[in-house]
């Protein structure tokens, strides 16, 4: 892994949060959603947001 600068992190901070929220808003969305086929949508989308969050913190060195 390369010496990330300062800039990098604070680009990473920004995407993680925007991430962050991305998820929270779709986990809230597939629990209250009640036809089953967006609720399930929600869900999936949810999971991608965490998936790409784990990413985003692996590249901070963070152990995702």
């Amino acid at each position: 892994m390369t010496n990330l600068t300062a800039k990098d992190v604070e680009v990473l901070t920004h995407l993680l949060t925007g991430e962050e929220m991305a998820c929270k808003k779709a986990r809230i969305y597939a629990n209250t959603l009640m036809d089953t086929a967006l609720a399930e949508e929600m869900e999936n989308i949810s999971r991608m947001h965490a998936e790409r969050f784990s990413a985003l913190y692996a590249m901070l060195g963070g152990k995702a």
